[in-house]
């Protein structure tokens, strides 16, 4: 079995929470959005987080707005629209279920059974 695999599949899977996490704090400009992902050791390349956000804004999840910029074309920045603030609310309910049980599974508490 591949361990790499299993772990992209991990990351995979709480990908759009942790995108939500961080544009629910405020607007979010993609390579601000990538930035932090990596300093929380969740690397993403930007090849995969637009089409993601394309796909949470044609779900009514997200909206943008165009900001000039000083130093080159205006920037896309991204909002949490009521839709995508209901939709976070129910993966935060979700992620709060799972690590719960998933820290009970995995505890130093939980000895083998053999």
């Amino acid at each position: 079995m591949n361990i790499e695999n299993t772990q992209s599949q991990m990351r995979k899977g709480i990908l759009e929470f942790c995108i939500l996490s961080i544009i629910r704090r405020g607007e979010a400009y993609p390579s601000d959005i990538v930035e932090e992902m990596r300093a929380a050791n969740l690397n993403i390349l930007e090849g995969t987080l637009y089409p993601l956000l394309t796909r949470l804004k044609n779900a009514g999840m997200l909206n943008y707005r165009w900001v000039e910029s000083n130093s080159g074309p205006p920037r896309k920045y991204f909002l949490l629209t009521e839709k995508g603030q209901d939709f976070y609310k129910e993966l935060e309910k979700t992620w709060t279920e799972l690590s719960e049980g998933v820290n009970a599974l995995t505890s130093a508490n939980n000895k083998p059974t053999n």
